[in-house]
Order: structure tokens, then C-alpha cells, then sequence
């Protein structure tokens, strides 16, 4: 069995889906890609047992055939090729694979296709379509404030919450939560689901920069992605995701409103010299004017900014942790944000100054105790 395809883009294609792909697995089949040749077509398949992707290559083949190929080796070689098209020649009695390039051969041991996985399929799904860039931002505003914690799996995911009206997106990790909503987006029945952090850090990787539709499609156990030539699917997170409309609170009266990137770099500089272990900024608010201030005391480090602001409440000093309040300022949109507070001790809201038509975006943050 024999094929020609280009080296980049062959390389291209592998690096899209290599990220599914574990080092440290006990089944030694899921180093491997698993190459299906239908002609003038390659598809390629990658999985870890809970997550599977696919992509196609076009080729230059007369013949049909699939073989299990060793990722690492592959992308070693391919990375050091130039552009050029290579040959492959597969033996399928033991699955020898031979590259012949422009100026060399390289031989490698496959393995037999039939030990790879079986590959879970959409059957009896719901589904839903929407542009790229939904996922994208989605993806981008809500990944930080995911948990890593695998004793609360519930958090190590982002929930998904489908209804007729919006589409929306939380995650949380118990000091920081994000709520992001769509309301373009036409869903025809309503469900919930929580999609794992690895899965989706993939899919920002893969989904492309221009708009295109995305295919969400879903059932008790598994979602599945399809776009262009791209098919993502991945095991569900079996937990219940925490009620989080009962922690973000219903009354902040007090309202700030400030530029965003005077006030992000204001944190960055400042939180240079807070504690290493607590991070704590302390914003004051007095008039129409912000301080942060920080201070390390077992190294006598201190530091402290004004700014001049929009600000409608009473005398206000309350703590965060700086780097949580630099990644939320970090993914909000605009050149004005607005910061809803209320007590030293209550949870502050982050919002964008100015709607958006076709989402909503809210960041909840948990203050640090001044006396930290």
C-alpha cells in the first residue's frame, strides 16, 4: 500500500489533533495515529479513550488501507523535512512503514489498525449550529476560572446551559466565576452539560481564524464538534455543576467605572509588590478616585497608585487577589469596564461598560480579608 502527500501539509494536519495524544498511557496503540487511506483521501485519527479527534489530507493513492503509525517519530521527522512530497509504502503483512523523500528513506515500526480504539460516533443526538467565533470567545473569557481540581470535577469543565432563548457558558473554581451568554444562536431544545478543560483547550486550538459553522451535536455521555474537515468528540464530566445563580449577588449598588487598561497595568505594577502567597491588592475608593495599594511585609515591599475614575457608592477599601483581577480585566472587550461592589466581604461583579447586542458577560470575584 502506497501514498503521496505534501510533508507540510501532512505535518499541519497531525499538529491540529497531536494534542489528544497522552505520553504517559498505559495502552501503547494511543501513542500512535491511526491512518485510514481511501484513495485521494488520508483521514487521521488521534484519542486518549475519553477524547478523540479527526482530520483528512488529501493524497496522491490508488488504494485503500489503514495502518497505526508512531505520533512522536512522525512529527519528529516531518518538523525536520522540508517542504516536498513524501512517499509512503506500508507493508500490511507487518505493517512496516517506509518514507521516501526527495533525498532519503526512513523506515518505522507501525502497529496493527485493528488494537487502535474503537472511535465513539454521534447516533441519536441533539445538535445545535453556530458560527466559530462563539466557541472561540466563549472558550477565551471562560477557561481561566476553571478548576484543576479533580477532587471537584464539576469545576473542571465549563458548562454548557442550552436554551431556546441564549446559549450559556459558566465556569468556576470557587474564588473566581464567569457567566458568558449568546443570544444569536438558535437552540431547539434545552439541556445542560459540562465540556473537560482538555477538550476545549483543544478545540480553541483547532477551530480556525476565520467564522465558519461548528456542529455541536450531544447526548447522555458524549459531545461531539464537527467543522470544516475537523471531528472532535469528547466524554462528558459526569457531575452536577454547582447552582451558581445562587452566589452571585442581586444588589452591588456601588458602581465603578473605569479605563480598563489604565487599570489592569495598574494592577500588574502594583501586585509586583503584594505577598507571593495571598497576592492581595487592596482598591480604595473614595470620590472619583481609585488607590491600589500592595504590601509584602516580610520583605518591606509596598506600593501604591490613583486613578481617577467614575464611581457612584459610599467609601469603599476592599481586597482581591491581583492576579485573578488581572486574567478576568485580561478577557473582557472594550476600553471601559464597570465593577459592581458593595461590602468589604461580598463578592464583586466585573462587567462590560457598554452592552454587547448578541452576549452578556459577567465576572464574579471573591475578596480577600483586609486583615490577610
Amino acid at each position: 500500500m502506497k501514498f503521496i502527500v505534501s510533508s507540510a501539509s501532512l505535518l499541519k494536519k497531525l499538529q491540529l489533533i497531536s494534542g489528544v495524544i497522552s505520553t504517559n498511557t498505559v495502552l501503547p496503540i494511543l501513542e500512535d495515529f491511526l491512518f485510514l487511506i481511501e484513495q485521494d483521501s488520508l483521514k487521521i485519527f488521534a484519542t486518549d479513550l475519553e477524547i478523540s479527534m479527526s482530520t483528512t489530507v488529501e493524497i496522491d493513492s490508488k488504494e485503500t488501507g489503514k495502518v497505526a503509525v508512531p505520533a512522536k517519530m512522525l512529527l519528529d521527522i516531518l518538523k525536520m523535512l522540508p517542504e516536498q512530497p513524501v512517499t509512503f509504502s506500508i507493508n500490511q503483512d507487518n505493517f512496516a512503514i517506509e518514507l521516501t523523500t526527495d533525498t532519503g528513506k526512513y523506515k518505522l515500526a507501525g502497529e496493527n489498525p485493528d488494537d487502535f480504539p474503537k472511535l465513539p460516533e454521534a447516533g441519536d443526538t441533539q445538535s445545535v449550529d453556530m458560527p466559530s467565533e462563539v466557541l472561540t470567545h466563549a472558550i477565551a473569557k471562560c477557561l481561566f476560572a476553571v478548576s484543576n481540581d479533580e477532587l471537584r470535577p464539576a469545576m473542571t469543565g465549563i458548562l454548557f446551559e442550552l436554551d431556546p432563548s441564549e446559549l450559556t457558558f459558566v465556569s468556576t473554581d470557587g474564588h473566581k466565576l464567569v457567566q458568558y451568554s449568546r443570544k444569536d444562536v438558535n437552540v431547539q431544545e434545552s439541556a445542560k452539560f459540562i465540556v473537560p478543560k482538555k477538550a476545549l483547550n483543544l478545540l480553541k486550538s483547532a477551530l480556525p481564524t476565520e467564522v465558519t459553522n461548528v456542529t455541536l451535536a450531544y447526548d447522555d455521555t458524549n459531545a461531539f464538534f464537527t467543522f470544516q474537515d475537523v471531528f472532535l468528540s469528547t466524554r462528558l464530566i459526569d457531575a452536577r455543576f454547582p447552582d451558581y445563580g445562587a452566589v452571585i449577588p442581586k444588589d452591588n449598588p456601588y458602581l465603578l467605572t473605569i479605563d480598563r487598561g489604565l487599570f489592569q497595568n495598574a494592577v500588574r505594577r502594583t501586585s509586583i509588590f503584594s505577598n507571593k502567597m495571598t497576592n492581595q491588592i487592596v482598591l480604595a475608593l473614595a470620590g472619583n478616585q481609585l488607590q491600589l495599594s500592595a504590601q509584602d511585609l516580610d520583605y518591606s515591599n509596598e506600593a501604591s497608585e490613583k486613578l481617577d475614575c467614575e464611581y457612584d457608592g459610599e467609601d469603599l477599601k476592599i481586597g482581591f487577589n491581583a492576579k485573578f483581577l488581572n486574567e478576568m480585566l485580561g478577557v473582557m472587550d472594550g476600553n471601559e469596564v464597570k465593577m459592581k461592589l458593595s461590602t468589604p466581604t461580598r463578592a464583586g461583579l466585573l462587567v462590560p461598560a457598554v452592552d454587547e447586542e448578541h452576549s452578556d458577560l459577567l465576572i464574579l470575584v471573591m475578596p480577600i480579608s483586609l486583615n490577610v
